[in-house]
């Protein structure tokens, strides 16, 4: 299966926080890259976090020491806690597989006060 589904996003205040979810139904989840994007409208879509299959992460500056992504294999599921949020990270932000053509379906985050 290539879905991905994401939940989480909306609406916060600069400075709140927020955490969004991507689940992957199917088999071998631990053996991959999986890796956050996000897009604005007029812009190329930006990786901003990676997570390896053993841990190892890498964050756009942008996003680095506010950002974390963290994987949880027995959920399928990779996260992205976003700290200290500010209007600049206003963006729908989408989950993918690394390598793949596995996308998730996009969740709006919002900053604003």
């Amino acid at each position: 299966q290539k879905q991905l589904v994401q939940s989480g996003g909306g609406l916060v205040q600069p400075g709140g926080s927020l955490r969004v979810s991507c689940a992957a139904p199917g088999t071998s989840f631990s053996l991959y890259v999986m890796e956050w994007y996000r897009q604005t409208p007029g812009k190329q879509r930006e990786l901003v976090a990676v997570i390896t299959s053993g841990g190892t992460t890498n964050y756009a500056d942008s996003v680095k020491g506010r950002f974390t992504i963290s994987r949880d294999n027995a959920k399928n599921t990779v996260y992205l806690q976003m700290n200290d949020l500010k209007s600049e990270d206003t963006a729908v932000y989408y989950c993918h597989r690394g390598g793949t053509l596995y996308w998730g379906q996009g969740t709006q985050v919002t900053v604003s006060s």
